[in-house]
């Protein structure tokens, strides 16, 4: 099969790429500029834009393609960012949706995100249709609502287009290689390096790169149009979660639960930082702290019924993860 791959030069879109050439399939990956996260692979690059603008280009370069899988996606905290979220979470996926179909394109895969869904306890964990407050879970407004609302908005987009079959994924905490900012990885490197005294209170659901990957894939093989999977298999507290890090590293695990008291001062801070750097004190959002602060679990039993999906230890994601930041420098 060929695929059309929006977000190709992020953490998750390179290890999909990789995964999608091991299965045999060609990848035309639609990028803004060359990556080196893709720099050398046996893929086609097309820098179209995904703006609606642009919706006749775009459709004329994804002829002959089988699939999309859309998991280009932005978090942006700074001035004008609920803006910029909105053109690449909703309008792009509109322009997606419209050329796919133009092209006779059969399926699209969305790359959502679990901050759609709600959640529950590990005895009770949420699934997709567990309902979310999400005033209460995210507040009324913010980059954080901001990001909520338009991720949302792209999904309904998907699962009500009429001229492509659309699937939604809603990936959880995702560790694993080319992390390149880092992400998701930036609690191991500083793990690794002895920096982390403290854990969260809370805990949620954790997978694997690679088999958030393979989840994106089944996906598109045998998910059904307008259905959601949620793409996490490991309800770990963070202390679990942090452990298991610091076994993998040789690193020191945290010794004292974060008293919520510093959460609350910390969500002051960043309230009052964020006026000055908003990207620096985008961790410091009240809802993100509360957040770590609370038992945040679910289940990703539907994608192991209808797909097949198969997770493996959450170790191995780890250690692809230490592995590949050992290797660029990033440890030291």
């Amino acid at each position: 099969m060929r695929y059309a791959v929006t977000g190709a030069t992020g953490f998750l879109g390179a290890n999909l790429v990789r995964h999608l050439l091991s299965e045999g399939h060609e990848v035309l990956a639609l990028i803004r500029k060359p990556n080196e996260l893709i720099e050398g692979l046996p893929i086609e690059t097309s820098t179209v834009s995904l703006a609606v603008a642009e919706e006749a280009a775009l459709a004329d370069v994804l002829v002959g393609c089988d699939g999309i899988f859309h998991l280009a996606g932005i978090f942006d905290p700074s001035p004008g960012g609920e803006a910029r979220m909105r053109t690449v979470h909703v309008e792009a996926t509109g322009a997606l949706c419209r050329a796919g179909a133009r092209a006779s394109v059969r399926r699209m895969v969305l790359c959502s995100s679990s901050i759609t869904v709600g959640f529950g306890s590990r005895v009770a964990p949420g699934d997709e249709e567990t309902p979310l407050d999400v005033d209460l879970a995210y507040g009324t407004r913010g980059a954080l609502r901001a990001y909520h609302d338009t991720k949302l908005d792209a999904e309904h987009m998907v699962a009500q287009c009429t001229d492509i079959e659309g699937v939604i994924v809603n990936p959880d905490f995702i560790i694993g290689a080319w992390d390149v900012k880092p992400t998701s990885g930036q609690l191991l490197l500083s793990i690794a390096r002895g920096r982390v005294p403290i854990y969260p209170r809370g805990g949620k659901c954790f997978q694997n790169a690679t088999d958030c990957s393979a989840g994106h894939l089944l996906a598109m093989e045998r998910g059904q149009p307008g259905r959601r999977y949620l793409l996490g298999s490991h309800n770990l507290s963070y202390r679990e979660f942090m452990e298991k890090v610091a076994a993998v590293v040789n690193g020191r695990p945290p010794r004292w639960p974060l008293p919520n008291w510093v959460t609350s001062a910390a969500g002051l801070a960043g309230r009052v930082g964020s006026r000055i750097d908003a990207h620096r004190f985008a961790g410091l959002d009240g809802n993100v702290l509360r957040a770590m602060q609370s038992d945040r679990y679910r289940t990703d039993a539907r994608a192991r019924t209808e797909l097949g999906l198969k997770p493996t230890p959450i170790e191995e994601g780890i250690e692809d993860a230490y592995r590949w930041f050992r290797e660029r420098g990033y440890c030291a």
